[in-house]
This record gives structure tokens, C-alpha cells and sequence, in this order.
């Protein structure tokens, strides 16, 4: 799903801002040797009625991105990175369980089974009316889950702040049998497909570039 006409790549590395707070999405910008700044949108992310995933994340992606961009003026080519990631099995939606017990029935819900990880993106930036937005989404095979594991998980405390109750870059990765497509989509954001998207919007953002930065540095 896109929604921007590519057009000439200007080789000057923008500002990036990530609209959000996540440890996650931040190492994962720092692998690529990006130079950013972090500003969460704080967002009221609770699902419309019957929104399916897909839509789910790409609206919070968008808001996210149009909410941090318009919060002050920018340079112009400041660039802000919205993302949203969910699990879904079923059409349904497993956001941050809410408690131990929301944890366990959700890796009781994956256990065994095939689901879809889904990363909304969009890029806002001064002059882009539409952000160019796009949503990835990677399936993932679980291995059955005895209480045991379960209960030895939830008490490592990794499940709480994740979708759908896991960590495929923690413990939790113990638990993926399998994966097809993105792997770092899992962990919250499709490097490879960012770097499409920001091509899209006319600007290259990728490994090694960042304003005024050399690899390796991160704000």
C-alpha cells in the first residue's frame, strides 16, 4: 500500500525524527548507522470498531507522524518516522497485554499456530500534504506452548510491554519456529522497507546517513 509517487532522490541526509519512545525501533535505526532524534506522539491507540490490522497500523503510523510534524516548525527537510506494530491471528488484534493473565491467554492464543505481524510507516514532513505510508507485515510459526514454558516466561517480565505478549529478539525468540519476511519487522520496524518508502518521498535515508553525523551515532 502506498500512497506517494516516487520522485528525485536528494542525496542530502534529512533530519529524522522517530515519533516514538521505543527502545526497539531506536536500536534498530542505530543499526543502521543513523543519526535521529526521539519525540513520541502519545496518541490514543485503542482499535475503531471492526478495524482490521492492516488499517489499524497504518492509521497510528499516520497520526503518530502528522502529530510530531506539525507540533513546531521544522527545517524543511526534517523528516518524521511514524510506526505502529501489531500481532493479529484471526483478524484479531493482540495490542500490550494488560496484565500476567491477558499475557497467558494471548501465548496460549499463538502457541501452535501461525500469525501475522503487521508494521504500519508513514513519513511526514513539511511539504508532503499525504505522508507516504506503507504497511509490512511478516508471518511467524509458533511452536506449541506447554503451561510450563508459559508460566516461565511471564515471569521474566518480557511479555508486558509487547504485542501480542512476546519478544522474538529476547526470550521469547525461543519460541519462533519459523518466520517469512521481514525479521526485523517482527521486532518493530521493516528496515529494508523504510528505506523504499523514504526513496518514495524523494530523500535517502539508510545505512551511514544522518545529518552531520558519522555511523554509529544516535540521539
Amino acid at each position: 500500500m502506498r500512497t506517494h509517487d516516487p520522485g528525485p532522490v536528494d542525496e542530502t541526509p534529512p533530519g529524522l525524527i522517530l515519533a516514538s519512545a521505543s527502545p526497539r525501533r531506536r536500536a534498530l535505526l542505530q543499526q543502521l548507522g543513523m543519526s535521529f532524534q526521539m519525540e513520541a506522539a502519545d496518541i490514543d491507540e485503542t482499535p475503531l470498531p471492526g478495524e482490521r490490522p492492516e488499517s489499524y497500523v497504518l492509521r497510528l503510523a499516520t497520526t503518530k507522524a502528522q502529530v510530531v510534524a506539525s507540533r513546531r516548525p521544522r527545517p524543511p527537510a526534517t523528516v518524521v518516522l511514524g510506526a505502529d506494530t501489531t500481532v493479529a491471528v484471526d483478524q484479531a488484534i493482540l495490542g500490550k497485554p494488560t496484565d500476567r493473565a491477558d499475557a497467558a491467554r494471548m501465548l496460549r492464543q499463538l502457541s501452535g499456530r501461525t500469525h501475522l505481524v503487521h508494521t504500519g510507516m508513514a513519513l511526514a514532513t513539511a511539504h508532503a500534504q499525504t505522508p507516504p505510508s506503507t504497511v509490512v507485515t511478516t508471518e511467524v510459526d509458533f511452536a506449541p506452548l506447554t503451561e510450563g514454558e508459559i508460566d516461565w516466561y511471564l515471569d521474566t517480565g518480557e511479555p508486558f510491554d509487547k504485542a501480542g505478549a512476546y519478544a522474538i529478539q529476547g526470550a521469547g525468540g525461543v519460541f519462533v519456529a519459523s518466520i517469512r519476511g521481514s525479521a526485523s519487522n517482527v521486532v518493530g520496524l521493516p528496515l529494508r522497507e523504510l528505506i523504499d518508502l523514504a526513496h518514495e518521498l524523494g530523500v535517502a535515508i539508510g545505512p551511514g546517513r544522518g545529518p552531520g553525523r558519522g555511523p554509529g551515532r544516535a540521539d
